[in-house]
């Protein structure tokens, strides 16, 4: 029995080892445990570990009752040397058992905040990648506030400029009135200055006339 409980409590020691430090047989340990933990393991679990603790407490009761007879038989001397074996049998005993249960809650709280990190740290990587959506979405919406002033603006210019553009169209038809009435103008011109120019030519036709008749 001592041989089994040095070969558990190695092992128990070697999986605290292999669970504190990251290294590609702490997640071969992790998926054992987590095997373990599923079904029926826990309920054997608990089981071994109450025998075990039962062993424990009826080698205490043992020890003490080789204490307690070796001191009514050599009324407080010594115990003798059977009872010394027996002793020293029952403490190496509970020792190791007791070692075994520690250990063994020790591998059960190790795996279970190493469990409770994972999970921490997946909730982390869900909160930020979330987080950074938000973000993403808060940007999007920004830049779509900014995008539609700047739409709003540009139609505001855009008015301003369809106002600018009646206005100054308005002002060439009026200038182009103007630029028509004066070539009506001009052309009333033209022909009174011909209709000047025949009278002139005539009036000059009869002046010579009068004025060779005169010379006669």
């Amino acid at each position: 029995m001592i041989q089994l409980l040095f070969l558990v409590v190695f092992m128990e020691a070697a999986m605290i080892v292999v669970l504190l430090f990251k290294t590609p047989l702490r997640k071969l340990v992790i998926m054992g445990l987590d095997r373990l933990k599923r079904g029926r393991g826990p309920l054997m679990v608990k089981s071994v570990a109450g025998t075990i603790f039962v062993v424990l407490f009826s080698t205490v009761y043992t020890m003490l009752q080789i204490q307690k007879r070796g001191i009514e038989d050599a009324a407080g001397g010594s115990l003798n040397p059977t009872d010394q074996v027996l002793m020293a049998k029952h403490l190496l005993e509970s020792t190791l058992m007791g070692a075994v249960l520690f250990l063994a809650l020790m591998v059960d709280r190790l795996h279970h905040y190493i469990r409770e990190l994972r999970l921490r740290r997946k909730s982390m990587e869900a909160a930020k990648k979330q987080a950074r959506a938000e973000e993403a979405k808060v940007l999007n919406s920004e830049e779509n506030k900014a995008i539609e002033e700047e739409a709003a603006r540009l139609r505001k210019e855009v008015h301003q400029l369809e106002s600018e553009l009646r206005s100054k169209t308005e002002d060439v038809d009026v200038a182009e009135a103007n630029v028509s009435a004066l070539r009506k103008q001009s052309e009333g011109f033209l022909l009174e200055y011909g209709r000047l120019l025949e009278e002139n030519q005539e009036l000059r036709s009869q002046l010579q006339s009068v004025n060779g008749r005169l010379s006669r």
